[in-house]
């Protein structure tokens, strides 16, 4: 069998004791087992009815196994290795931490900041095939990225029709599109699970497989683990961790999740992800912050805050006061993270399938990039930094008087959110100031690359507590890629994409601190080092 451990201390273990006797006694377990999707409450039944689905995917997926094996291999005995996932939020996180636990090379391409597409575009595109994964078959980056490889494909004389392999639910208009056009593959989702939901579905199999990861033996994991979890026991450790989550009593709101030596590579960003979108609105919900064993969040125990930290299946974890340790391998993680993020919607009162506020950072954006209207002017420029606030701002003249007038703005139970829509390969020394910032404020602090967590904890930013505030970091790009057969560049999309957001976080009455790069390498430098000196 899959092993799988819990421990707690404090505020779970508290959680654990007086919350799981009574979901083992409702018998929480074995009804999402069976699909009941009266579990939480009548409002969610509509769209819980229809995105249960995940509780089965071991099984479902099994005949997709042979079909990806198959292509696999076809592809590489035409020379062609290297596989490129065109995918955002739970479609592209939950391959990156498959295939970089298994040590299988993938490129992750979740982004629409010009200078990473470009990058894309121009390695080894002569050995290259792409997967193209949208469940709604209409999500904008992604059509993008597939219109700007078809167009390199052709450009270098590869037939790109034997290049593209999609994966989308069946019915939505990319499906249609894809076979109309004659594209390598089309395989189809199952539309009963949800985004974040499909590592174990053909949204996690397919690129995954492609590049070289055994999806058999991954399923076959996922479906031990599941017999693990559907008992009505108080030794599910899914209930366990379904009530750490969000059973603590006053609720301890920030789960700050460590990675302390489970072997699984990016786990944190996937869990992150699941959590935010699915426990993140009207009001309520939980926030993930992904951080490391070092950091202040970590080391410093804070009333609203848990840890939970990520161990090996044998681990015998020394843990500190209020946190818990889970300890399995990736599929059997994957799921009982599923689970118990399932049984936290039920104890915070929310339905955990739904995103109703996804959509309007969305809308924001295509209204900007229809109308195209001149950039904000900024409130004052120092260095390679444009500065842009609200009234909040005050006099500020300086880059530094801009982010202490920012942080001002926290309240004692408050968070920090740190987006960045630059290119996260070319500079990931920028996450470092994630934890600059957590000590500087003695507050949680997240950090997400745009325009990918628009997809995931962008949710959570508007429908959940109205605590946070917004540092956005934007850049200027060296060069532009067009987009074949639309009228704006990938320049102009992320440009419209943070200004969308931006704007919606206003409307919410979120402070947002816009921190514009008009150089990047002495932008990052230049912000890095601010940081720097407020957290000595």
């Amino acid at each position: 069998m899959s092993a799988l451990t819990f421990d707690a201390t404090g505020a779970a273990r508290e959680a654990v004791e007086s919350r799981v006797p009574e979901l083992a006694a409702d018998s929480v377990a074995s009804r999402i087992f069976a699909k009941d999707h009266t579990l939480w409450g009548k409002d969610a039944e509509e769209e819980s009815a229809k995105r249960l689905g995940w509780i089965e995917a071991s099984s479902v997926s099994q005949p997709l196994v042979a079909d990806i094996v198959r292509l696999r291999d076809e592809l590489r005995a035409e020379g062609v290795d290297r596989i490129v996932l065109c995918g955002m939020g739970g479609s592209s996180l939950a391959p990156e931490v498959i295939t970089a636990t298994a040590g299988v090379p993938l490129v992750v391409l979740d982004s629409t900041d010009p200078e990473q597409v470009s990058a894309a575009l121009s390695e080894r595109l002569e050995a290259t095939a792409i997967v193209v994964s949208s469940k709604s078959g209409s999500t904008v980056e992604t059509d993008s990225q597939r219109r700007a490889f078809e167009g390199a494909f052709e450009a270098a004389g590869i037939d790109a029709k034997r290049r593209i392999v999609v994966v989308t639910d069946p019915g939505s208009p990319l499906e249609a599109a894809s076979r109309e056009a004659g594209y390598r593959a089309v395989f189809n989702a199952d539309p009963n699970v949800g985004g974040r939901y499909s590592a174990l579905t053909a949204f996690g199999l397919v690129p995954s497989g492609l590049a070289g990861v055994d999806i058999q033996a991954l399923l076959d994991e996922a479906e031990e683990a599941a017999e693990l979890l559907r008992d009505d026991s108080e030794d599910n450790i899914g209930l366990q961790l379904g009530a750490a989550l969000g059973g603590t009593s006053p609720l301890r709101d920030k789960i700050v999740i460590v990675e302390d030596g489970s072997g699984i590579n990016g786990f944190a960003d996937w869990a992150e992800q699941l959590i935010a979108e699915s426990t993140g609105k009207i009001g309520k919900g939980i926030l993930p912050v992904v951080a490391s064993v070092t950091s202040p969040e970590v080391t410093e125990d804070a009333d609203d805050v848990l840890v939970v930290r990520l161990v090996s299946a044998d681990a015998e974890p020394v843990l500190g006061p209020n946190q818990a340790a889970v300890g399995g391998t990736l599929a059997t993680q994957m799921l009982v993270w599923e689970f118990a993020t399932a049984v936290a919607g039920r104890l915070l009162g929310i339905n955990p399938f739904d995103q109703p506020d996804v959509e309007a950072a969305k809308a924001a954006a295509r209204g900007l990039l229809d109308a195209r209207p001149e950039p904000t002017p900024a409130n004052f420029t120092e260095g390679a930094i444009e500065v842009r606030g609200g009234d909040w701002l005050g006099g500020a003249s300086t880059v530094e008087e801009a982010v202490k007038a920012l942080l001002a703005q926290l309240s004692p139970k408050g968070y920090l959110s740190v987006q960045a829509y630059l290119d996260r390969l070319a500079y990931p020394q920028l996450e470092g100031v994630r934890d600059l910032f957590a000590k500087a404020t003695g507050r949680p602090t997240t950090f997400g690359w745009g325009p990918r967590f628009l997809h995931s904890t962008g949710q959570y930013h508007k429908g959940g507590p109205a605590v946070g505030v917004f540092l956005q970091v934007t850049a200027s790009a060296s060069n532009d890629v067009e987009i074949p057969g639309r009228p704006f560049t990938f320049a102009q999309l992320i440009e419209a994409q943070a200004a969308g957001d931006a704007q919606v976080l206003a409307e919410h009455g979120r402070p947002v601190l816009r921190l514009h790069l008009t150089d990047r390498d002495a932008g990052v430098q230049q912000l890095t080092d601010l940081v720097s000196g407020l957290a000595r």
